[in-house]
Order: C-alpha cells, then structure tokens, then sequence
C-alpha cells in the first residue's frame, strides 16, 4: 500500500481525534509515531492493522470510520479542488467519477485506486461500483460522495451496499439525487485553483 493512504490515516486521526489518540493507535498498531513516508509502500497487512487498532480505540465500527475518513479527505483543499474539477454541478461530478483511477494513475502511479463504475438507474439514481480493491474502499467514497454533495449544494441520500453483482471484491453505493441544487455550494473558482497550495 502506498504510505500516502497510511498517511492520510495518520493526518485523519491526528486532526480529529488529536495527538494523543494517535499515538496510542501507533504505539499499539507497532507504527514509529512520527509515521509515514508518503511516497514510500508499506505492506498491506500493516494498513488493515492501523485500521483495526484505530477502530479499536475509538469504538468504531471499520466501514463507519472508513466513511469519515472519506469525508475528511474530500474537505482538504487540495483533495477538494482535484474532485471539484469533475464538474460544474454534482451530476457532472458523478460522471467524473468514470475516469477518476486513470487521472489518478497519471500523477500518482503507485496509487492504487479500485475500479469505479456509475450506471445511471433513471431520473436522479445511480449506482456506483467500486471494484476489484480491498473491502473498505466503497465506504472511503461514500463519505466522499457525501461531502462532495455539501459541497454543491446538493440534496442526496447514499446508502452502501458492502457487495455487488460482480462479486464479494465489490462495493456498491446506491445515490439517489433529490435536489441539485437545495443549498448553497461552497464557492470555486477555477482561477483561484490554478493558485492555490498543494
């Protein structure tokens, strides 16, 4: 796994739970404090103790942390801005979803992303298909999908669905989309992006 999934683990923690839940969560899980390198690849194994450790500690069930995990992502600007420029509305952003691994692929290529895959259901339903990654992923990406829809405004209920017809390596989130545009979005600017910090 690459460290920059550990490493969001880590910052996740930190940022919420604070210094001391991070630690007790490295000291236990056998992770140096300081925690990880970005860019370097840790075992899988080591990943999936960090999360049981942390779930531990926190009382939590694993897909429930994994969700906030992925609405904590999706609020750091960078993260933020790089989902923003799926679209100019949460329909648009959707559809952006279909490529989000291969755009992925090109600036991080260690990065494995899961397979990613939005069928439309009728008027306001889809289903997203997220395949062929560890469990975990489809509610990384519920969490984001939630977020992302505050951050458009939008109206929409998401439920996860743990597996899909394609099999027990796949996840499946059910969005159905009441309202595209019951409350204020947040404001972006593609300008503003171009000179914004990593």
């Amino acid at each position: 796994m690459l460290g920059l999934v550990n490493r969001s683990i880590q910052n996740f923690l930190t940022d919420t739970f604070g210094e001391r839940i991070w630690y007790a969560v490295a000291c236990k899980a056998g992770v140096s404090p300081e925690g990880f390198e970005p860019m370097l690849s840790y075992e899988d194994a080591l990943t999936d103790r960090l999360l049981d450790v942390a779930c531990e500690t926190l009382d939590r069930r694993l897909f429930d942390f994994l969700e906030d995990l992925g609405t904590y992502l999706s609020t750091r600007e960078p993260v933020r801005r790089l989902l923003r420029y799926g679209g100019r509305d949460y329909v648009d952003f959707l559809r952006s979803l279909n490529e989000l691994q291969g755009r992925t692929q090109l600036a991080l290529e260690d990065l494995k992303l899961p397979e990613l895959t939005l069928r439309g259901l009728g008027v306001g339903r889809y289903t997203l298909s997220v395949i062929g990654a560890p469990p975990g992923w489809g509610a990384v990406f519920a969490g984001v999908l939630r977020a992302m829809a505050d951050d458009y405004g939008a109206l929409v209920l998401i439920e996860l669905n743990e597996h899909t017809e394609d099999g027990p390596a796949g996840e499946a989130i059910a969005v159905q989309l009441l309202d595209s545009f019951h409350a204020s979005g947040r404001s972006f600017d593609l300008s503003d992006a171009a000179g914004a910090e990593m």
